[in-house]
């Protein structure tokens, strides 16, 4: 991807949620997308709302596959597109005990949640530190500030996020490329049905909306912000009541909160 061409956003998990609102956001600032998803009909459908004001292709991926970074990388290289936006927001859930747990599940979400993710900032960095200019953002949550019981890899994985995301921020300093660390809690979308998680659960009965999320999400990242907490409640949460709040009492509360 040395030869520049026009220059497009991409987002992963575009299909619904919090991907789907992000990429209107990105739509009605004038970017072109590249949109990825497993399912080729729902990106087909919100790529045909949005191709009225700007240029959008689809990529029809499943993150949670052995190269799919690889395939999606190729790909937009085939398209001569130049990412000088990547938004890694796939993510996979799951719930219960993890010893009773599907290892199979809990494998694919640490391939989409981490191993694409990761994969996707590895391969399209590159090209905007060459350029100059660039901005990622990466969904992590203010589940990466907890603990985790009945959602124990989920959390874990949002905890890697934000850790990965915070060490790029300060190596990328001064380069021109910025990372931004989008940390929502739960939101209303079928995002807690897929995980199967608890009806009376924390995850089950937000009232938080994508699109809130998604705008402020955005906006922190064209503002180069680091880590953009959703909310006053939640920044007061994650930057002051769990740092005097013992483990233990964080380790129960969340639990219940999960049950």
């Amino acid at each position: 991807m040395d030869d520049a061409g026009p220059s497009f956003t991409l987002i992963t998990g575009a299909s619904s949620g919090i991907g789907l609102e992000l990429a209107r956001q990105a739509a009605a600032d004038g970017r072109n997308l590249i949109l990825v998803a497993r399912s080729a009909g729902a990106l087909e459908a919100i790529a045909a709302e949005l191709r009225k004001t700007v240029t959008v292709y689809t990529v029809t991926e499943d993150l949670s596959q052995p190269g799919a970074a690889e395939r999606v990388f190729d790909r937009v290289r085939s398209l001569g597109a130049d990412v000088d936006g990547l938004i890694n927001d796939a993510g996979l859930g799951d719930y219960g005990a993890f010893a009773a747990s599907d290892l199979a599940r809990q494998e694919r979400m640490i391939g989409v949640n981490i191993t694409a993710l990761t994969a996707l900032t590895r391969l399209f960095l590159p090209p905007m530190l060459k350029r100059g200019s660039g901005q990622v953002m990466n969904l992590a949550s203010v589940t990466g500030f907890l603990p985790g019981p009945l959602m124990s890899v989920y959390f874990a994985t949002k905890h890697y996020v934000l850790a990965f995301s915070e060490a790029l921020i300060e190596e990328l300093r001064g380069t021109g490329v910025t990372v931004t660390a989008l940390c929502p809690p739960p939101v209303r979308s079928a995002f807690s049905g897929s995980a199967q998680a608890a009806p009376t659960s924390i995850m089950s009965t937000t009232t938080t909306a994508p699109a809130d999320v998604a705008r402020f999400g955005y906006e922190a990242m064209r503002r180069g912000k680091a880590v953009a907490v959703y909310s006053p409640l939640y920044k007061f949460l994650t930057g002051f009541l769990i740092r005097i709040t013992p483990r233990f009492a964080l380790r129960r509360l969340m639990h219940r909160l999960n049950a």
